[in-house]
């Protein structure tokens, strides 16, 4: 069976923008797991990240190591991944590409995501180099337009969406069948809950609004890799 390794700019990320994916891919017998490349063992997110990689069967925690833009306690003593050198970044994620051996790598998608966040443009463009390195295709989550009805709720006042045309997200998953474990891994991120971030906007969300946020994925594939699970 095909395996499959995601890259997502800081712990959450996976179970937000491919949290179904990452189940459904699972339950189908594909090898699936997660490289973040902000954070690092020993810090307090290391627990919930895996937390929510349990929930979805992808593994245990995998980090690059860097220290998230904003956040410099998330890796003590360690360069920003917005400061590392991209070659540096692409080196440490193809050691865990070499080991993991993928089918298909998943990561963020070249506007950073819904909300553009720099490092997940940066993480994007470190899953990228990877990718080419070892002949890999790349999976890129994405809001297309139509998806802004229900994931524009998740912004913050005055923030401004990215997303892209509908031809571009030429990949869209029915993850309803596995949307109550997608929430579970989000819900899993706890601190971010608790400080009212995405997982605890999509918590404190109308059930059939987060139903409609949770059931479908996006990915721009470029026809590329293997059959989606």
């Amino acid at each position: 069976m095909p395996a499959l390794l995601a890259v997502f700019a800081h712990p959450d990320d996976e179970s937000l923008s491919a949290g179904g994916l990452l189940a459904r891919a699972g339950d189908a017998g594909w090898h699936t797991g997660v490289v973040t490349a902000t954070w690092t063992a020993g810090t307090h997110r290391e627990g919930e990240l895996a937390e929510a990689l349990r929930v979805l069967g992808a593994g245990a925690p995998r980090f690059l190591g860097y220290a998230d833009a904003k956040v410099p306690e998330s890796a003590p003593g360690e360069v920003r991944l917005l400061d590392a050198a991209l070659e540096d970044a692409v080196a440490r994620l193809g050691g865990y590409v070499s080991e993991f051996g993928p089918d298909v790598i998943v990561t963020h998608d070249a506007l950073g995501g819904l909300t553009g966040h720099p490092d997940h443009v940066r993480t994007h463009e470190v899953a990228a180099g990877a990718a080419e390195a070892a002949g890999v295709p790349l999976w890129c989550a994405t809001h297309p337009e139509s998806a802004l009805r229900d994931w524009g709720a998740l912004l913050r006042p005055g923030q401004t969406p990215y997303a892209v045309p509908e031809e571009r997200a030429d990949l869209r998953l029915d993850v309803r069948p596995w949307r109550e474990r997608k929430l579970a891994a989000i819900l899993a991120h706890a601190s971010e809950a608790e400080r009212g971030a995405a997982p605890g906007r999509i918590a404190a969300m109308a059930a059939e609004t987060r139903g409609r946020l949770l059931g479908t994925e996006w990915y721009e594939t470029g026809g590329a890799g293997p059959e989606a699970p």
